[in-house]
């Protein structure tokens, strides 16, 4: 007999720029389960850092963050029209913003503060706790919920992710240079691995996919072969 998938937790956590989003919304649409952008929600808190002053020279003023942690006000929403969920900053749609370049060079060291994480952990773990969720990060298995019911590992080589990201971002308009997306990628996974505070690394139950060499079907046809042995489908 299956078991209920509304009230499944599907942790994924992996790489940046590996495609967890990708496959994390095709989950959440097929099965018209809520998905939660984690990585969107750190990106929030860096572009709130960069309005207010608080990055300069490359430094995070952490102190000051620290004292304004309170005024951050982190929401994602499901647009009714594209059914996309988007990110909302205090109130207003910052959507586009936080997936700039710019603010992909400071997030990783926004996500090192033990206090943003604590706080965004937080708010992940009260949007989750009834289930019927996708999550994507880097510490959803291993910490926000080290209990879902199905982890998923994902990487790429960071040559390919790169060349994701620089498409992805050349079709936006954005003036980037793949050397400069690539120099990133291979900087953000040894921040993210080597943090202090909740580092990305593999759960030990949890499943790897490189999808390197995979069509968007051929992942999504991976994870749905996945669930199907476990019994949710």
């Amino acid at each position: 007999m299956s078991k209920n998938i509304q009230n499944i937790i599907i942790a994924i956590d992996g790489h940046s720029s590996c495609g967890k989003s990708t496959v994390a919304k095709d989950l959440a649409k097929k099965f018209d389960l809520t998905y939660i952008d984690t990585g969107a929600m750190y990106r929030a808190v860096t572009l709130f850092a960069r309005q207010k002053g608080l990055i300069s020279d490359g430094q995070v003023h952490t102190d000051a963050l620290q004292n304004q942690i309170g005024n951050i006000h982190v929401e994602l929403r499901k647009n009714p029209t594209s059914k996309q969920v988007e990110t909302f900053l205090n109130g207003t749609n910052v959507e586009a913003q936080i997936r700039t370049l710019e603010i992909s060079k400071h997030v990783s060291a926004i996500s090192a503060l033990a206090f943003v994480r604590k706080r965004m952990v937080e708010l992940q773990q009260e949007m989750g706790k009834a289930g019927g969720v996708v999550l994507d990060g880097r510490d959803i298995g291993t910490v926000v919920f080290p209990d879902a019911h199905l982890k998923i590992f994902m990487t790429a080589s960071p040559e390919i992710r790169a060349q994701r990201r620089f498409d992805e971002m050349q079709e936006k308009g954005e003036a980037v240079t793949f050397k400069e997306i690539l120099d990133n990628v291979v900087l953000r996974d040894h921040l993210d691995s080597t943090r202090k505070e909740s580092p990305l690394k593999q759960a030990e139950d949890a499943w790897v996919l490189d999808n390197s060499h995979l069509s968007r079907q051929d992942q999504l046809d991976w994870i749905l072969d996945r669930l199907q042995k476990n019994g949710w489908l």
